[in-house]
């Protein structure tokens, strides 16, 4: 395998970035594999993954490119007091990873995922773009935004740069819940697996059910896994894992 760091100028935020990507040693070119985007969470940045779990271990069992970008306290949204990291991560990094690494985009060969804030943003990507997605996956995914901004109001000054107030944010396109609602999101949904993980003792599990509820009801591919564990870091390594699989049994049956 191979970690290559990209350290970049992005046009859409107007400032020097980076992104971290793993390639495999497998027999499949790298422009023929498929590529999974794993977004980090509100605390980190393009390194956590690989600093803080066996990812490079677990990566060599699975056939994708890996692409690991950074993006901040941004809850990979175009703020309002900020870069637009959503148009950033939606319409330019596709296109540098494209240009790098000769990987045209491709729904059957596309996968997201994140953890905390990271798996707001890989549910909002694929709602929001579910024609790009075979699959995404939540872990321990802040999904209720308007939930957190409430019960955490010593919050209140990043989210109000990022959502500029919660009435902005409530029913809006950064809302989670909203998309739900979207029928015409929602039918272009219909392939497009959604997998949803959270431990037990995690501060967001009552979010998560909320968001579960919804869920199971409006997506038609949609699967939802619980197990004990927290906010950290020995939950993620063990969830990431699944998620590989899991993606990596979805990308086989498609091809």
């Amino acid at each position: 395998m191979t970690i290559c760091r990209m350290n970049f100028k992005s046009q859409v935020l107007d400032l020097s970035t980076s992104v971290n990507v793993y390639l495999p040693d497998n027999e499949v070119m790298i422009a023929e594999a498929p590529i999974l985007y794993l977004l980090h969470g509100w605390s980190d940045d393009c390194n956590a993954w690989l600093d803080s779990t066996n990812l490079i271990r677990q990566g060599q069992a699975y056939p994708f490119v890996i692409v690991m970008p950074q993006v901040g306290l941004s809850y990979y949204t175009d703020m309002i007091a900020g870069g637009d990291y959503f148009t950033f991560l939606t319409k330019e990094l596709p296109q540098k990873i494209a240009q790098w690494f000769q990987i045209m985009p491709q729904k059957k060969k596309t996968f997201v995922a994140g953890l905390s804030m990271g798996g707001y943003g890989a549910f909002k990507w694929a709602l929001t773009y579910p024609e790009q997605f075979c699959a995404a996956a939540s872990l321990s995914g802040a999904l209720d935004v308007v939930n957190i901004w409430r019960q955490k109001p010593e919050r209140k000054k990043h989210l109000a740069a990022i959502f500029g107030d919660l009435d902005l944010l409530t029913d809006s396109r950064n809302d989670l819940f909203a998309l739900l609602k979207n029928p015409a999101l929602v039918e272009k949904s219909c392939e497009t697996h959604f997998f949803q993980m959270c431990g037990t003792e995690d501060f967001v599990y009552a979010d998560n059910q909320r968001f579960l509820q919804i869920a199971k009801k409006t997506l038609r591919n949609f699967e939802y896994q619980e197990s004990p564990g927290d906010h950290n870091w020995d939950y993620w390594e063990g969830a990431i894992e699944l998620v590989l699989k899991r993606f990596a049994g979805i990308y086989e049956e498609t091809v």
